[in-house]
């Protein structure tokens, strides 16, 4: 098992608002993750639309992985969406990353999330910082 899957692994294992949500890997290597879920009917607001921290989450769990798919534990500190299209329950939400930049510091990520008919809901955008601390020995 590669590195990053390990990581990812570990991580989602002691990640319970992961779990909750339903998030599923569906690749990770070095800077990069893609997940999904599909949004339930107690993840929408008084809207009847999925309340905007789900999508934000979903990102967030994203960014999370792709950060730290490297072997440094990294930790968010500047993160924003910006929500383009309505989210329905029985929405399946695909998250995907790209690594803007990174240094020995402080990396840059901007996520797309998309829904099953692959039109972009969000755009997420967040910055971390890496710390010293390995995640593997």
């Amino acid at each position: 098992m590669d590195m990053a899957k390990k990581i990812v692994d570990k991580m989602i294992d002691g990640d319970a608002f992961s779990q909750w949500l339903g998030i599923k890997v569906l690749e990770v290597s070095e800077g990069f993750c893609k997940i999904e879920m599909t949004v339930r009917e107690e993840m929408t607001n008084g809207f009847n639309i999925a309340h905007g921290g789900i999508s934000y989450s979903l990102a967030d769990s994203a960014l999370a992985f792709a950060a730290n798919s490297d072997g440094i534990q990294s930790l968010s500190i500047d993160t924003s969406i910006s929500h383009t299209k309505k989210v329905i329950s029985g929405d399946k939400l695909i998250a995907e990353t790209q690594e803007v930049s990174k240094n020995e510091k402080n990396a840059v990520y901007n996520i797309s999330i998309k829904n099953q008919n692959h039109i972009i809901v969000a755009h997420f955008k967040g910055t971390v910082y890496r710390t010293k601390k390995k995640w593997l020995n």
